[in-house]
């Protein structure tokens, strides 16, 4: 998608007030859902900007779900954000997102993540201001990322049907297309390339997104992000009860395994969090509690683990069921 460089500003007070407040509303209703509380840090980064970290652990339904906000400024964007856009480099940026992994106890709830973001880069200042540029000054470049994803440990038809759905209904207001091409995006993102597979069902990834102007792609990032709920806790409040043993529990760990491997080897965020100097611990909160490796496992064909590779690890068209 072509950058679009803007002869209005854009509003990044609105956007930052955004993603507070969905921030918010998301650790709300996982401490409702849960009954136990986040513990939240706020931070700041010496070369400018902060955010404010939000972690539950060892919850009665999520084992571990981090929720962070982050706005950090620099004078030189890193390289895991110019990578594919050379020309920006060395240009001044601030960029602001929410994003969160959650991992939840029973292996038949399935791990989620979402994020949604928003940079800004332009060579007018070393410092962008959140207000209108000078008269004058070059516009900024900005454009907007993010997504949503399941995975999976036991699959179920009827919730990855009612995740894609809900998926799909957060973007027809915005382009009939949109959806299928950031269905695909999110499928071929979302692929451990080591190991040839998937990470989970997918669901939405889409970035370098400002075609439509600042107001509707900005209405765009909030339809993503105000979908994530409808979309995941009615799985959670689903399969939250379902009995599990020893034999569950341990393929959870394993599959939790390739989370990690995908988080540190392949994931852009984590990449542009550790290259940009931000917090560490903020960075790396998506990582699950407890995960195992086994050399050379495969499961049992016709068995329930089997099931995950063979029906859900498969791209499909699951919107239309």
């Amino acid at each position: 998608m072509k950058r679009t460089i803007s002869l209005m500003p854009p509003d990044l007070n609105a956007v930052r007030t955004y993603l507070l407040s969905l921030q918010d509303s998301i650790c709300a209703a996982l401490e409702r859902e849960d009954g136990s509380k986040f513990q939240e840090d706020t931070w700041t980064r010496a070369e400018g900007g902060g955010g404010r970290s939000r972690v539950m652990s060892d919850g009665v339904i999520f084992e571990k779900a981090g929720v962070g906000f982050s706005h950090v400024t620099g004078a030189s964007l890193p390289a895991s954000a110019t990578a594919t856009r050379p020309e920006l480099a060395g240009n001044p940026y601030h960029a602001l997102g929410v994003s969160l992994v959650i991992h939840p106890r029973n292996p038949y709830v399935p791990t989620v993540h979402l994020n949604v973001r928003f940079f800004c880069a332009g060579s007018s200042s070393p410092h962008l201001e959140l207000g209108p540029s000078p008269l004058g000054t070059p516009a900024p470049i900005w454009w907007f990322g993010g997504g949503f994803d399941l995975t999976p440990y036991y699959g179920f038809e009827e919730d990855t049907i009612h995740w894609h759905r809900t998926a799909r209904a957060a973007c027809a207001p915005h382009g009939p297309e949109l959806f299928a091409k950031f269905k695909k995006w999110c499928d071929d993102y979302f692929f451990l390339k080591h190991r040839n597979e998937p990470r989970g069902v997918g669901g939405l990834f889409f970035d370098d997104f400002n075609a439509p102007g600042f107001e509707r792609s900005f209405a765009l990032m909030r339809s993503v992000g105000d979908a994530f709920l409808p979309a995941y806790l009615p799985i959670v409040q689903k399969r939250k009860s379902t009995d599990y043993g020893n034999r569950e529990r341990d393929f959870q760990l394993y599959r939790r395994g390739r989370y990690v491997e995908f988080n540190l080897v392949w994931d852009r965020g984590t990449h542009f969090g550790l290259q940009s100097g931000g917090r560490t611990e903020s960075i790396l909160m998506s990582l699950p509690p407890l995960a195992a490796w086994r050399y050379d496992w495969k499961p049992e064909p016709g068995s329930p683990e089997a099931r995950l590779y063979d029906l859900f690890l498969i791209p499909r068209d699951w919107a239309e069921g």
